[in-house]
C-alpha cells in the first residue's frame, strides 16, 4: 500500500527547472524582506525600494500575466489579462506614490491619483478569479455561490466593523471623501477575501496549480492591505518598511503563478512510464476539501456572531450596521440551507432511480456479473449465473474464484490479473480474460470475461463463448485439413515440416519427406467417374494414415498427390537411416498398390514415391521440392517405384527449365530445321517417298528431336508448341516438296500430324487443303500420317475429315499398325492408303518367332486390302531380309539412311537408289512403286544433351 504513495511523492516533486525558479523567487523575496527589516541603510534607498521597488514587482507580475495570456487557451485568457490589469494598477499606484515621496520629496496628499489606482486593483482581480473558478451549471448553483460570497463577506464586514471600521468612520466623519476612501480599501479587501475563500473550493481541476498560486498571491496582498488599514499601523507606516515585503512577495508570486502552473501541467501530462497520472495524487485530499467547503457557511456565521458578541461583551451599543449585516447573514444561511435541502432531496431521489435502473440492468443481463474481493472470494454474483453456469448465484457467493477455473488455465489467469493490477488505470482501464469455467453439470465451459477494477477488488463481466470456441476450432480444422480425406492439407503439412526442421529435431538428418502420386488415378476417373475416384482417394488416405507411425504426419496435397513426414529417430548412420526410410516408403507403395473395392469392383492403381532427407540449413520449401523431384523421377522411370532424391535431379530441372525457356522463341528465331528420311522400296532400292522430320538446333549446336525438346514443356505449353510446330512442319514440308518437283524430283512427302489436330475446331477446317493447293502439289504428292489413335476422338468426324482430304489428292497413312485394338478399329472405319508397321514389331522380328508370325499376318492383311506397307525403324540388314521375305513393300531406318538435309536429299534423289541388303530383288505381294505411299516416323538416334 506504500508503493502508490511513493509514486505520488516522486511525481508531485518539482522538476529541476521548477525548483530553480522557486529558489530564485524565495531568495529575491527574502532579500527584499531583509532589506526592509534593516531599513535599507538609508532613508532615500528605503523610499525608493518601498515605492519604486513595489512598482517594479507589480509591473513584473503584469508583464508575466500578459505574456502568459497570449499563449493560454481562449477560456483562460481573460482571467490572466485581468490579473495583468490588476497588477498594472498596483504598479501605477506605487509609481505615483514614489513620485510624491522620492521625486517631489513631500507627503502624499490624502486624496491623490495613487488612491484611484489602488482602488482599481481589486475589481479586475475579483473578476479574474470568477473566470478561473469552476462555474455553476444550474441557477441554484449560482444562487449558492452568491450566498456563500455574502456569508463570508458579511461575516468579515461584521467583524471588521466592530473592530476598526466604526472607529474610522467616527474619527474621519467630519469629511465625506476621506471617510469613504478609508472605508473603500477595507471593503474591497473584504470582497476580494470573500471571493478568494468562496472560490477556493470551486477551483477548476485543469488549472489547480495556477489558481492555488494566484489565490496565495492575492491572499498575501489582501493580508498586507488589512494590516495597512488598521489604525495602529496606518499612523506609523513609512515606505520601505517590512509591510512592503508582503506586497512585493505577493506581486512576484502572482508573476510566477502561470509559468509554474504550465510546468506542473506538462509534468502531469508526461508521467513516468508505469506510474499513475498526477491527478490521482489529489484524490485523497478531495474528501477533506469537500468537508471544509461544507463547513464554510457555518464558519462565516460563527465569525458574524463573534463580531456581535464583541460589541456586547465590550459594553457598547450594538451598531445598526452590525445588526443589519448579521441579520442578512443569518437570512442568507437559512436560504442556502433550504436550497441545499431541496438539492439533497432531488439527488436522493435521482440516486434511488439510478440504483433501481442499474439493478434492473444487472439482474436482467444475460452476462454474469461477479465482484471479487482482493483475496479472490466472490462477494456478488448476478442472477444470470443460474442460466449461464447452471449454478445459483447464492451458491457461488463466498466461494474462491480460483476453485471455479480449470487448473490448466489458472496460472495464465493469475498472471494476467497481476499484470492488469500493476498497469496504470488510465492506460489500461479494462482487460479481457478467456478461460474454462466449471458449470453446475460438472463440465467445463469456455468463458470470456471483461475485468474492471473495483475498490481494491475486481468486477468480472462474463459470458459463455463455448459455441464460438467450438466453431473457431472447426474453422481452424477445416482450414488445415483436406475436406475429402480429413488429412492435413498442404499448409498444415508445410508447417509440420517447418517445426521438424526448426524444433528440437533440427539437427536430426534422419527426418524425411515422402511425396506420393497414384499412377493410373486419372484412368479411374475417366472409366468409373469422379465419385469413384473420390472413394478411391478416401480409401488411399485411410491406408496412408494407418501405415505411418504415431509421431509422423500423412497429408493430402491435392488431386492424387499425398505426402508423409517421417521424423528422425536420432540415428547418425546415414546408410541405416536411408534403408529404414526406404523400407517405410516401399511398404507404403505396396499398401497403396493393393486393389481397392469400389462399387463392387476391384480397382488397381500404383504408387510412385519420391523421398528426400533433411540437410543442415534446408528450408521446408526446398525439402518438399526435392521430394517432389524424386517423385517425378520415379514416374519417369516406369512408375510404381521408390526414388531417392539426389542433387543431380535439381540440375536436370534447371537444364530443362532453361531449355523450355529457349524453346519458346526458337521457332520464331529460325532455329528449327527440316530433315527428310527416305522411304525405300525393299525390292528396287529406289526412294519412293520421304518423311519430313523437324529438328531443333539450339544455340549450343545440339540437335534435338521432337521427343526430346517437347518433353521439357509442361502439358499446356507442350500442346501449344506441338500445334505451332505442326503448322510450321506442314508449311515447310509442302513448300520444299514443291521446289523439288520443279527441279524434277517429284517424290511424295509424308507429314506426321496428330489426329486431334485435324479435328481441332480452333484451326481453319481447310488449312491442309489450303497449303496443298497454294503450292500446287500434284495429287498423291502429300501423305498425312495419323500419329495417334486417341479413343476420345470421334471416328465419324475423323472419317469425314479424311474423305475430304482424299478428295483433293491427299493420301492417308495409318501409323502404329499392330500396336493395339485401336489401330484395327481405325483400319476398319477410316479411308487409309498406307499401313505403317509399329516400330516394336520390327525391332524383334529377327529374334522372336512369335513376332515374326504376327508381322507376317499383318502384312498379309495389308496385301489383301490392297494397301502399301512401310516398316518403321529398319536398322539392321537382317530385318530388311526378313521384311522383304514377308512381303513388306517399303522400309525406312538406319539400314538405308538417316534423316537428310535438303542438300544431301537431292544428291540421293539424283542417284535414285540406295543399296538394299540381300543382293537380288525378290518378288513381292504387291507391285509398283510407293507413288502415294507413306513413310515412317522414325527419328535419328541423337544422344540427349
Amino acid at each position: 500500500m506504500s508503493a502508490p504513495g511513493a509514486l505520488i511523492a516522486r511525481q508531485s516533486a518539482p522538476t529541476g527547472a521548477g525548483l530553480l525558479c522557486q529558489l530564485l523567487l524565495a531568495v529575491v523575496c527574502a532579500g527584499y524582506g531583509v532589506g526592509a527589516a534593516l531599513g535599507w541603510g538609508s532613508r532615500e534607498l528605503s523610499l525608493i525600494m518601498g515605492d519604486f521597488g513595489l512598482s517594479a514587482g507589480a509591473l513584473v507580475a503584469a508583464v508575466s500575466c500578459f505574456l502568459y495570456a497570449r499563449t493560454s487557451p481562449p477560456r483562460l485568457r481573460p482571467a490572466w489579462l485581468l490579473f495583468a490589469l490588476s497588477s498594472f494598477m498596483a504598479s501605477a499606484g506605487n509609481a505615483v506614490w514614489g513620485w510624491y515621496e522620492v521625486v517631489l520629496d513631500r507627503e502624499v496628499p490624502s486624496l491623490s491619483i495613487a488612491d484611484l489606482f489602488f482602488l482599481c486593483f481589486a475589481p479586475p482581480a475579483i473578476i479574474g478569479l470568477l473566470v478561473l473558478a469552476k462555474r455553476p451549471v444550474t441557477r441554484a448553483g449560482w444562487v449558492c455561490l452568491g450566498l456563500d460570497a455574502w456569508l463570508i463577506g458579511g461575516s468579515l464586514l461584521t467583524l471588521s466593523w466592530s473592530l476598526a471600521l466604526a472607529h474610522t468612520t467616527r474619527v474621519q466623519g467630519e469629511s465625506v471623501a476621506p471617510a469613504a476612501l478609508s472605508l473603500a480599501y477595507p471593503l474591497l479587501d473584504i470582497v476580494l477575501v470573500s471571493m478568494v475563500l468562496a472560490l477556493h473550493f470551486r477551483r477548476s481541476a485543469t488549472n489547480r496549480s495556477a489558481i492555488n498560486t494566484a489565490i496565495a498571491a492575492l491572499a498575501m496582498t489582501v493580508l498586507c492591505d488589512a494590516l495597512f488599514t488598521s489604525p495602529l499601523l496606518r499612523e506609523n507606516y513609512r515606505s520601505g518598511q517590512l509591510l512592503d515585503a508582503g506586497w512585493f512577495a505577493g506581486s512576484l508570486l502572482l508573476a510566477y503563478a502561470p509559468w509554474g502552473a504550465r510546468r506542473s501541467m506538462e509534468s502531469v501530462a508526461r508521467p513516468p512510464r508505469g506510474q499513475p497520472q498526477a491527478s490521482h495524487a489529489f484524490q485523497g485530499a478531495r474528501p477533506a476539501a469537500g468537508s471544509l467547503a461544507a463547513l464554510t457557511p457555518y464558519l462565516a456565521a460563527a465569525v458574524c456572531t463573534l463580531g456581535i458578541l464583541y460589541n456586547v461583551v465590550d459594553g457598547r451599543t450594538v451598531d445598526r450596521v452590525v445588526v443589519l449585516t448579521g441579520c442578512t447573514v443569518v437570512l442568507a444561511l437559512v436560504v442556502r440551507q433550504g436550497i441545499m435541502l431541496v438539492d439533497n432531496i432531488a439527488l436522493t431521489h435521482e440516486l434511488a432511480q439510478k440504483e433501481n435502473h442499474f439493478r434492473s440492468l444487472v439482474q436482467g443481463s444475460s452476462d454474469v456479473i461477479m465482484i471479487a474481493a482482493p483475496s479472490g472470494v466472490l462477494r456478488y454474483v448476478s442472477p444470470a449465473a443460474s442460466g449461464v453456469y447452471g449454478r445459483d448465484a447464492e451458491e457461488l457467493v463466498g466461494s474462491e474464484l480460483a476453485s471455479l477455473i480449470h487448473p490448466q488455465d489458472l496460472g495464465r489467469v493469475v498472471h494476467e490479473v497481476r499484470r492488469f493490477l500493476a498497469a496504470p488505470p488510465a492506460d489500461e482501464p479494462t482487460t479481457r480474460i478467456e478461460c474454462r469455467f466449471k458449470s453446475g453439470a460438472g463440465d467445463w465451459l469456455n468463458v470470456e470475461s471483461t475485468v474492471n477494477r473495483h475498490q481494491g477488488g475486481l468486477i468480472f463481466n462474463s459470458r459463455d463463448v463455448t459455441e464460438r470456441v467450438r466453431l473457431q476450432a472447426q474453422l481452424q480444422h477445416s482450414a488445415e485439413h483436406d475436406t475429402l480425406t480429413d488429412l492435413p492439407n498442404r499448409a498444415l503439412f508445410t508447417e509440420r515440416v517447418r517445426q521438424a526442421l526448426t524444433g528440437r529435431r533440427s539437427g536430426d538428418p534422419g527426418t524425411a519427406v515422402l511425396f506420393i502420386d497414384l499412377d493410373g488415378f486419372k484412368g479411374v476417373n475417366d472409366r468409373l467417374g469422379h465419385q469413384a475416384g473420390d472413394e478411391l482417394l478416401i480409401q488411399a488416405a485411410r491406408r496412408l494414415a494407418e501405415s505411418v507411425r504415431s509421431g509422423d504426419t500423412a497429408a493430402r496435397l491435392g488431386g492424387d498427390e499425398f505426402a508423409a513426414l517421417i521424423l528422425g529417430d536420432g540415428t547418425r548412420d546415414p546408410a541405416a537411416r536411408e534403408g529404414q526410410v526406404t523400407e517405410i516408403a516401399d511398404r507404403l507403395r505396396l499398401t497403396l498398390s493393393q486393389p481397392y473395392r469400389i462399387d463392387g469392383n476391384d480397382v488397381r492403381v500404383a504408387a510412385s514415391i519420391g523421398v528426400a532427407f533433411a540437410q543442415p540449413g534446408i528450408t521446408p520449401t526446398d525439402l518438399m521440392r526435392n521430394a517432389d523431384l524424386a517423385m517425378y523421377r520415379a514416374k519417369a522411370g516406369g512408375k510404381d517405384r521408390v526414388e531417392l532424391y539426389v542433387p543431380q535431379m535439381q540440375a536436370e530441372v534447371v537444364r530443362r527449365t532453361e531449355l523450355a525457356a529457349r524453346l519458346r522463341s526458337a521457332l520464331h528465331e529460325g532455329e528449327f530445321a527440316l530433315l527428310h528420311q527416305p522411304v525405300v522400296s525393299l525390292t528396287t532400292g529406289r526412294i519412293d517417298a520421304v518423311e519430313a522430320q523437324a529438328r531443333w538446333r539450339s544455340t549450343q549446336g545440339i540437335l534435338f528431336t521432337p521427343a526430346e525438346f517437347l518433353r521439357v514443356s509442361d502439358d499446356g505449353d507442350r500442346t501449344d508448341r506441338t500445334a505451332e510446330l505442326g503448322r510450321w512442319l506442314l508449311e515447310e514440308a509442302v513448300a520444299q516438296a514443291a521446289e523439288r518437283g520443279r527441279l524434277g524430283h517429284s517424290v511424295p512427302v509424308t507429314v506426321r500430324l496428330p489426329a486431334r489436330r485435324l479435328l481441332d475446331r480452333s484451326l481453319p477446317l481447310g488449312s491442309v487443303e489450303a497449303v496443298f493447293n497454294r503450292h500446287g502439289l500434284p495429287s498423291g504428292a502429300l501423305v498425312i500420317e495419323l500419329a495417334d489413335s486417341d479413343p476420345r476422338i470421334s471416328l465419324d468426324d475423323l472419317e469425314q475429315r479424311l474423305v475430304a482430304l482424299r478428295r483433293v489428292g491427299v493420301r492417308i497413312a495409318l501409323d502404329g499398325f499392330g500396336s493395339g485394338y485401336a489401330t484395327i478399329t481405325a483400319l476398319r472405319r477410316l479411308p487409309v492408303d498406307v499401313l505403317k508397321l509399329d516400330r516394336g514389331l520390327v525391332e524383334g522380328i529377327v529374334e522372336s518367332a512369335r513376332l515374326h508370325k504376327i508381322t507376317s499376318g499383318l502384312l498379309r492383311i495389308a496385301c489383301d486390302l490392297g494397301l502399301q506397307s512401310v516398316a518403321d525403324g529398319v536398322d539392321l540388314p537382317e530385318q530388311v531380309l526378313a521384311l522383304r521375305a514377308m512381303g513388306c513393300t517399303h522400309g525406312q531406318g538406319l539400314a538405308f539412311s538417316g534423316a537428310l538435309d535438303e542438300y544431301r536429299l537431292r544428291r540421293a534423289l539424283v542417284r535414285d537408289d540406295l543399296p538394299v541388303p540381300g543382293g537380288v530383288a525378290l518378288p513381292v505381294l504387291t507391285g509398283g512403286p510407293l507413288g502415294g505411299h507413306g513413310g515412317s516416323n522414325s527419328e535419328t538416334r541423337i544422344p540427349p544433351a
